[in-house]
């Protein structure tokens, strides 16, 4: 009775990590031969454990990742100009915690959108925030939010995240609300936190995009120098993917 009673006073308080490794506890035959002390610290592991994998759960959800992508499925082997001792670098986030970006840069399937998901899933599973959006995406729902009054919300939401993905930059020349709105999502996490932008432009063709020479410069300066540069080629790897799946295929 008073083993029920205990463990309904855990789930009450939320320690439901603690409660279930009480539970499991009374299953195991040999544990008094722990001390009072011993049995304690792994029910405080257990319910640290529980929050951590909540919090990792929650930050990925809330991320919205396109692709659930991990730095531990990178594709090495495929000639794409990736460096893996960088990449495992990265793997760390202290260009997170030092408020360093990354910029992404190469051919249409390249796996730019893979590894700037992968960098934002390693951020999450290390206790730290990430947010996914492509561009042509963001400027919409901004344009919808000056209307409905929500702008100030969605700029606040995007200004917080530790990591932001800003994918597909320069599929089309920027128009003038749209750099406008850039620039202030950059100004805004600016030496704060990281963004991480993943293209098809060179970093050279950005300022012919973005159009205005005053804004272009401010956004340039905001992001690259303070970014570590990843610049991926060769064939896309959808169509290495398929062609692949078709000699496997036509070998059954």
């Amino acid at each position: 009775m008073m083993i029920q009673q205990t463990l309904d006073s855990l789930y009450a308080m939320k320690l439901n990590g603690m409660a279930g490794g009480f539970k499991d506890q009374m299953n195991q035959p040999n544990i008094h031969d722990l001390s009072f002390e011993e049995r304690f610290a792994l029910l405080v592991d257990r319910q640290v454990t529980y929050q951590d994998e909540r919090k990792m759960k929650r930050l990925l959800l809330n991320a919205r990742l396109k692709i659930n992508a991990c730095i531990e499925d990178i594709d090495y082997k495929t000639p794409r100009g990736i460096d893996k001792s960088i990449i495992l670098r990265l793997a760390n986030c202290d260009w997170i915690k030092n408020a360093q970006n990354i910029i992404i840069t190469g051919p249409t399937g390249a796996g730019k959108t893979y590894l700037a998901c992968a960098l934002a899933n390693r951020a999450c599973r290390m206790g730290l925030s990430s947010s996914y959006i492509r561009l042509p995406r963001l400027f919409q729902e901004l344009a919808i939010a000056k209307a409905d009054g929500s702008y100030p919300k969605i700029m606040k939401k995007l200004s917080r995240a530790r990591v932001l993905v800003l994918d597909d930059f320069g599929l089309a020349p920027l128009a003038h609300a749209e750099r406008r709105d850039l620039l202030e999502v950059i100004e805004d996490r600016h030496g704060l936190f990281s963004t991480v932008v993943a293209t098809q432009l060179p970093i050279n063709a950005w300022h012919d995009n973005i159009k205005d020479p005053t804004i272009a410069d401010a956004i340039l300066d905001r992001l690259i120098h303070n970014a570590h540069k990843i610049t991926l080629k060769g064939e896309s790897m959808r169509k290495i993917r398929s062609r692949l799946t078709k000699e496997f295929n036509s070998e059954k």
